[in-house]
């Protein structure tokens, strides 16, 4: 459908009949203005706006840019004009965080409770401090909830750092403490992030300052220069120093802990060291990095996120899986970690380990049906390991008339649509996004979603229609969750170099969900996101001559290109489709490196990818891969198969392809 007809079919759904239009630039225009904050643009625009369907974005970007000089009553107008509306919501987000920051506790409260979305950290931690000063009752709990909320954040923001600062020490047993600040500024300074921890150690010993700054300067002359850590003050910040050093010098901080430090800490501040340690090891896959876990003592003292790191040094421990590492590591993770897919997995395989009891074994089999299904990366395992292939299950009952109708006369569903055939993409996306979420009221319900996905569908607007359905709890179209676009390109130029189409499919869906004209914020284009030097490179290599890299987002071109390039790659390592991923996702040169050490099960392997992107890329391309060809083929299909086993390059190998990009 031309994108001419589909702005018509969208603006006669929203507006109800097929008036005359505002010209559509001036939307592409004001999206500029409001990028650059130019307010003067954006008054001048602002009228040409009106009557259009998307008028409701210029009136926000118009006064989004001036809303700090804004009156009161200008905003409630806003809000009375368009109720109900993500832009009404959004608008209120932003007052929120302005009143906020200008501490107005009073209006806050009083808008806090129209205010939808609430997906907003900072805007969260400051409703609670400002329910706490309304009302002390309310400390206990909003200090429990502060200390989540702060101690999740990477970088400090006003809001959560006001909020944990008034509320350290008032909420009882279980608030926020002084322990709490101490390991807010233990993750600040492992993740380089020296402001947030110097803004935790202001909270509760800001006389420890001038120390914070020495250790943070230089940790190794800062530790030769203490002799003792007494007090806890000296414990902890020996503490930091010794975690800014694993940063850089892995070794050199564990002989400090084991030799000079490690007797005078307490046994909850060594047990986090040596957490880091055994990360920062784990991250470089050092065979030391197992060992270092296992000095822990005891893993309640790690958060989830050391514990995980924990699991996959024990996966590639160098004597083979230490099973029992595993084990603790996942059962002293908190409820939610359990709960998730890829910790269920492990724990099921390592109560299946060695020789399992009838419990144990009972206990496994519980897990792996719990997780059981066609949907992800450790879904399919356990499907394999339960004794099943992977399949492409029944689908859902038809949407009906009635449903289908619903969707595509939504308003906003038309407007987000209209907004992304416009090319204010972000713009849409977030509308689409809003609209459809459970958490709003009026938020959808699995079939509602279904119907919305497939008016995405219709409109060839693959990603919302991916994202959609992914989201059903219950019901699951997999027709809809993996489209199969530009099939006849798509599998005739995979053919054509003898390249699997299903993994093209499925790393397409990874790269760009079927969006042609996609572009990362590296530089990436289009269907199978390739860089322009990569293109020039592999375009070469394959013999398209006269290639320009403006062809990257034309379909048939990124096509040739992404799939000449993925089969250079995978015949480079061998045939081993998640060495490829990785390699197409964090260049070659990586996986080269990643693959050295132990031989590993292409599981251990995948989830030991050192980089939480690239991990994330090799695991979702390779289970999408699986599903896409029981969908091509018709038949049952191993996830295990694919994922083979991974070491180092064997003699007879040929020598890698040193020149790929």
């Amino acid at each position: 459908m031309k994108l001419r007809t589909i702005l018509a079919s969208l603006t006669v759904a929203l507006l109800g009949c097929a008036q005359a239009q505002p010209r559509d630039d001036v939307f592409l225009q004001m999206q500029e203005a409001f990028r650059q904050g130019n307010k003067v643009r954006l008054a001048q625009l602002l009228p040409q706006a009106q009557g259009h369907a998307l008028e409701p974005w210029a009136a926000y970007w118009e006064l989004r840019a001036r809303l700090d000089t804004a009156a009161p009553a200008e905003i409630q107008q806003f809000f009375a004009r368009f109720p109900g509306t993500y832009q009404e919501d959004r608008l209120r987000n932003d007052w929120l965080q302005m009143l906020g920051q200008r501490r107005d506790w009073d209006t806050f409260l009083q808008e806090y409770p129209k205010y939808r979305m609430k997906d907003d950290r900072e805007v969260r931690c400051y409703a609670l401090l400002a329910q706490s000063i309304r009302d002390p009752n309310a400390i206990p709990a909003a200090s429990t909830e502060v200390r989540r909320l702060w101690l999740a954040q990477r970088d400090a923001d006003d809001g959560c750092t006001l909020a944990a600062a008034s509320l350290m020490g008032k909420g009882g047993p279980r608030g926020l403490n002084t322990a709490d600040a101490w390991r807010k500024a233990r993750q600040s300074i492992e993740a380089n992030r020296p402001r947030a921890a110097a803004a935790a150690l202001e909270m509760v010993k800001p006389e420890a300052m001038p120390l914070f700054n020495e250790l943070n300067a230089s940790p190794s002359k800062f530790l030769a220069g203490k002799v003792t850590a007494i007090s806890r003050v000296r414990r902890e910040v020996v503490g930091l120093a010794l975690i800014k050093l694993a940063t850089t010098d892995i070794e050199q901080a564990a002989s400090q802990l084991e030799n000079k430090w490690g007797p005078q800490l307490h046994p909850e501040e060594r047990d986090w060291i040596w957490g880091v340690i055994g990360r920062q090891a784990a991250q470089r896959l050092q065979p030391e990095a197992n060992g270092y876990f296992t000095k822990v003592e005891r893993d309640k003292h790690l958060n989830d996120e050391l514990l995980g790191w924990k699991v996959r040094a024990a996966l590639r421990a160098p004597k083979g899986t230490d099973w029992r590492n595993v084990l603790e590591a996942v059962n002293a993770m908190d409820d939610e970690a359990l709960a998730d897919p890829t910790w269920v997995y492990w724990k099921a395989r390592a109560l299946l380990a060695g020789r399992p009891s009838e419990a144990q074994r009972a206990d496994a089999v519980k897990l792996l049906e719990s997780i059981a299904s066609p949907r992800g990366f450790y879904e399919q395992l356990a499907m394999e390991d339960l004794g099943r292939k992977i399949t492409v299950p029944a689908k859902p009952a038809p949407l009906t008339d009635d449903e289908i109708k619903a969707a595509r006369q939504h308003p906003a569903l038309n407007r987000a649509l209209f907004a992304i055939a416009l090319g204010l993409r972000s713009e849409g996306v977030r509308e689409w996004n809003y609209t459809t979420n459970l958490h709003t009221p009026g938020g959808m319900n699995d079939r509602e979603l279904l119907a919305a996905a497939q008016f995405a569908c219709d409109r060839q607007v693959w990603d919302r229609c991916i994202n959609t359905s992914e989201r059903t709890k219950t019901e699951f179209d997999f027709e809809q969750r993996f489209p199969t676009p530009f099939r006849d390109a798509v599998v005739r130029r995979s053919q054509e170099i003898s390249l699997d189409p299903a993994y093209v499919y499925g790393l397409i869906r990874q790269e760009s969900r079927f969006v042609t004209d996609a572009r990362s914020h590296v530089g990436a284009s289009g269907l199978m996101q390739v860089m322009p030097a990569t293109a020039r490179w592999t375009a070469r290599k394959i013999g398209m001559n006269n290639f320009n890299v403006s062809q990257l987002n034309e379909r048939d071109v990124n096509i040739a290109i992404g799939t000449g390039y993925l089969k250079l790659v995978l015949d480079d390592f061998a045939g081993s489709m998640p060495m490829a991923a990785a390699a197409y996702n964090a260049g070659p040169s990586r996986p080269r490196a990643w693959r050295n050490g132990p031989v590993l099960e292409g599981a251990a392997w995948a989830e030991n990818v050192p980089f939480n992107e690239t991990r994330d890329y090799v695991k979702k391309v390779l289970a999408n891969t699986t599903f896409y060809a029981a969908m091509l083929t018709g038949q049952p299909q191993s996830l295990k198969a694919r994922l083979g086993v991974v070491g180092p390059r064997e003699g007879s190998q040929p020598a890698p392809n040193t020149d790929l990009p």
